[in-house]
């Protein structure tokens, strides 16, 4: 299915095959496409870049798809793979966090830093947590194929 070009957000680059690698999900999603370009938030003279996950309903394009700015989607891997090395070693904490200290790491960008913890905040926390291992552990196979071909693609850039 051949993501449209007639929308706001406006496609340079795209993976039009998304529905067959969408993780757990492929072969069963919504989520038909991903591209990258012209974000559909630009003004006049100012342009911006955007990643894009395309959904469609089976009948037409869904108002649940996702633009985000590229720094945005490099954040949020930077918070997966954080994440996903915090989890390593978890299992030392009773509750897989320490209650006194929820601060896990603060990563430097731009000056300052984005700070990264357990949501304390959350009243499910103990139990939450727990889920959330399981199921980082359960997709450990599929994460780590996507870390390496990251990783790799990152090497031959030169990072």
């Amino acid at each position: 299915m051949k993501i449209p070009t007639t929308l706001k957000h406006k496609p340079v680059i795209v993976s039009e095959n998304y529905e067959q690698v969408d993780g757990r999900y492929a072969r069963n999603t919504d989520a038909k496409g991903l591209s990258l370009g012209l974000a559909q938030w630009n003004d006049r003279g100012k342009v911006e870049i955007s990643a894009k996950v395309w959904r469609y309903t089976g009948e037409k394009w869904s108002r649940q798809s996702e633009e985000l700015p590229m720094h945005r989607v490099l954040d949020l891997a930077v918070l997966i793979c954080r994440s996903s090395l915090y989890f390593q070693d978890a299992y030392r904490f009773p509750k897989m966090y320490d209650p006194d200290n929820t601060m896990i790491d603060r990563i430097g960008l731009q000056g300052d830093a984005m700070s990264v913890s357990v949501c304390a905040e959350n009243p499910m926390i103990d139990n939450d947590i727990k889920l959330f291992a399981q199921a980082l552990n359960d997709d450990g196979e599929m994460i780590g194929e996507r870390l390496r071909v990251l990783s790799s693609l990152l090497k031959e850039m030169g990072y």
